[in-house]
């Protein structure tokens, strides 16, 4: 199973991001690099939510139902002229669920990384969380993902499995903020490079610059 830095990597991830770029008036660039940090926490995000029975089930009802991939059959429709305001309500309603009160100190923090502002970065997730779902629901299908134990391991499975402590020791680290905003202090500090680094935070910091091109 490729992973979901892989599937950015693809043809049909550079169509994604070209979209989402078009659609939300943002640097094709600059969008790459936003979805290439948060579609991970975004998924380790739904990978805690899936420990829990109920939110196992809630997952996969929503992969087998409306989030069942067909979004991805209508991409071009999907993109020309705009998304439509439901799909981007429905991406907000994703985030909430996925995020709750760490959304906001996430899109600071990636927005400190990318360059773009905090409101261009929601804008951008708005837009690509169904599409995320798009694709969450087609591996469902794809691997005969039938109940929901066998949500967590998929997710794992997009996201590197072992391979890429360093990068969900970082995801840890962004999602278990206690969410009071100091998620921007705690996480910003090690990822941008600031003051106060915890012993960690070279090798993420290396490996988050390398995933977006920086030092």
């Amino acid at each position: 199973m490729s992973g979901i830095l892989d599937l950015l990597n693809s043809d049909l991830g550079k169509t994604i991001i070209s979209g989402v770029a078009g659609s939300t008036g943002q640097d094709t660039q600059k969008t790459g690099s936003v979805l290439t940090m948060a579609l991970p926490v975004l998924m380790k995000a739904m990978q805690r939510n899936a420990a829990t029975q109920s939110g196992a089930e809630g997952l996969m009802g929503a992969l087998s139902g409306k989030h069942d991939g067909s979004i991805l059959d209508n991409l071009g429709d999907l993109f020309n002229g705009g998304v439509d305001a439901s799909v981007l309500q429905d991406g907000g309603n994703i985030l909430g669920h996925v995020l709750g009160n760490k959304q906001n100190g996430v899109e600071q923090v990636i927005s400190q990384k990318s360059g773009i502002d905090s409101g261009a970065v929601g804008n951008i997730l708005k837009t690509a969380a169904p599409i995320l779902m798009g694709i969450l629901g087609k591996q469902s299908r794809q691997n005969g993902i039938s109940n929901a134990g066998d949500i967590s391991g998929l997710l794992g499975g997009l996201l590197g499995g072992n391979s890429a402590q360093k990068e969900q020791s970082f995801l840890e680290q962004i999602l278990d903020a206690d969410g009071d905003g100091s998620v921007v202090d705690d996480v910003a500090g090690m990822v941008l490079g600031g003051g106060g680094q915890k012993k960690s935070g070279g090798l993420l910091g290396g490996l988050l610059g390398g995933l977006f091109g920086k030092k």
